[in-house]
């Protein structure tokens, strides 16, 4: 009998349920990763860990909204003492949480070429991806003294055994899905007809995919997944459906979403209820230069006022910030 497969949504059925006194929530997830220019094709070697240090104003910025952040971190950063300095007290202290997130091209054992295809893990051999996840797996569990429960593929790049594979290392929860994207075009999968409230992988419940945030926006927003898969090859269009209201489709990141675009984004997501609204973005945007959002330090200043802007509006809302301990304790498995 064929497991469960994170590339194909289960159904209707398969939808989580959380205790009563769960409401509405959100969690803070950053991709913490290497520097590299995202121009460039990928290499193995050819980046920094400079914005590591980083880390630890942004997590006192956390702390101070009362937001316990979920840090996915990839081998370069595992293996960086520096990343420990800034963090590991507040994942010991329950204050941030870390989890998994798993960049091919940088995490051994490197057997693949390095390419766009083998850069979507879920595209390795069976055995070349579950050796890779293992290993890193163990790596953040000895650098932190945590065993990681929540994982995010680097790039979205889930594969048919991907859930199989989580559950054989105690991942609890993944959070690779992003719900209305399709990275087919690049040999990625497409998650297109995922929906955006967290449901179960498994029938034995074992495996929640909590996705990403992703809702569309404007009078036409109910054609969304209609529309958009006609213009990947047509940004232009898309742009001038967003500058006319019309359709704009909203992620829930201060990267390349503007705080006015980002909070309608919350209040669509809240008015369809969703139980859990997850926010990402790139731990190298916490430093000048690194990404092409933040190049500059006031593009860094506008960052953290997108995250207070975003913060206080969910706070009047009544959302209240959720880890990913949490989630497991409140969600119902029968």
């Amino acid at each position: 009998m064929a497991g469960p497969n994170l590339l194909k949504f289960p159904g209707n059925g398969a939808f989580a349920s959380f205790a009563p006194d769960f409401g509405q929530r959100f969690i803070v997830t950053v991709d913490t990763e290497e520097e590299f220019d995202w121009s460039a094709p990928l290499t193995r070697d050819r980046h920094s860990l400079v914005t590591v240090p980083a880390l630890r104003t942004f997590q006192r910025f956390c702390e101070e909204h009362g937001v316990v952040p979920c840090y996915l971190i990839d081998w370069p950063i595992a293996c960086s003492p520096a990343a420990v300095e800034a963090i590991g007290d507040a994942v010991s202290a329950g204050r941030a949480e870390v989890g998994v997130q798993l960049h091919p091209w940088v995490s051994p054992p490197f057997t693949e070429d390095v390419n766009e295809f083998n850069s979507y893990a879920g595209n390795l051999p069976l055995e070349l991806e579950r050796e890779k996840l293992r290993t890193l797996r163990d790596r953040i569990e000895n650098a932190f003294g945590t065993a990681p429960r929540i994982y995010r593929a680097g790039r979205y790049g889930l594969g048919p055994h991907t859930a199989e594979l989580l559950m054989e290392n105690g991942i609890a929860i993944d959070t690779s899905v992003r719900a209305r994207f399709d990275y087919s075009g690049k040999g990625g999968p497409s998650y297109r007809d995922h929906p955006a409230r967290p449901y179960w992988a498994d029938a034995d419940r074992k495996l929640l995919e909590v996705p990403l945030t992703t809702v569309y926006w404007g009078p036409l927003r109910q054609l969304g997944n209609v529309i958009y898969p006609h213009l990947w090859r047509a940004p232009s269009v898309r742009g001038l459906l967003a500058h006319a209201g019309l359709l704009e489709r909203i992620s829930l990141t201060p990267e390349g979403i503007t705080a006015a675009e980002a909070l309608r984004g919350v209040d669509i997501a809240l008015d369809e209820g969703l139980p859990i609204l997850v926010f990402s973005f790139h731990s190298p945007s916490l430093a000048p230069g690194h990404t092409p959002y933040v190049r500059s330090a006031e593009d860094l200043d506008a960052l953290y006022d997108w995250w207070r802007t975003l913060f206080a509006h969910l706070s009047k809302r009544g959302v209240k910030p959720v880890s990913a301990a949490q989630i497991m304790q409140s969600v119902h498995h029968g």
